[in-house]
């Protein structure tokens, strides 16, 4: 069977992935392709209140699950798009362990920190200043196949940019790059 290819969105809460993963589905007309979210992993967890340990012992575990699923879909032979916050470097890491580097297309979802805000504002379902928080976390690894401003295009002109681009997309892959920097290397080893 031959595995799935991935489209990685990361990016800030409120940058804009959740959107261009929809119009993505819409636009790629290759392929039968699935929106995995982070997000939408978080709200399948029970809603008792945990302790401030509990919850980030819960939330590893759920993040370190969702890359499993990401893994197990591909592997599957199902084509995704993933919708994520890479903001602690083990996440990096863990995805680089459990993916196939070479079929992961990485796209850097970025927006300045005043939109955001202004979103995170608007969308009243986000802590004031989570965006903020993230904003550098996110891309520290510095190193992506293709790069989109929300700010400058619409979900669906960055949806068009990244099904214009996927065929096309370089060799060694980003996710490749960053697996012999991260792994083989042992930078976070």
């Amino acid at each position: 069977m031959t595995p799935g290819r991935i489209i990685f969105l990361n990016g800030t809460s409120s940058s804009g992935k959740s959107s261009i993963a929809r119009e993505l589905l819409d636009v790629l007309d290759e392929g039968v392709f699935f929106h995995l979210a982070v997000d939408a992993f978080n709200a399948m967890r029970s809603k008792r209140e945990l302790g401030a340990a509990e919850l980030d012992a819960a939330l590893r575990r759920t993040r370190m699950g969702f890359h499993r699923a990401i893994a197990a879909m591909a592997e599957a032979g199902n084509d995704v798009v993933v919708d994520h916050v890479l903001s602690e470097p083990w996440r990096l890491v863990d995805c680089l362990t459990v993916l196939r580097p070479e079929n992961v297309l990485l796209v850097g979802i970025r927006c300045p920190p005043d939109e955001l805000a202004r979103r995170e504002l608007a969308r009243g379902d986000r802590p004031p200043g989570l965006a903020a928080q993230q904003y550098e976390l996110v891309h520290n690894h510095g190193d992506y196949d293709l790069e989109c401003d929300t700010s400058t295009l619409s979900a669906r002109e960055c949806a068009l940019r990244i099904k214009e681009f996927f065929p096309h997309r370089s060799r060694p892959t980003a996710f490749t790059r960053l697996s012999m920097r991260y792994l083989t290397d042992g930078e976070y080893a």
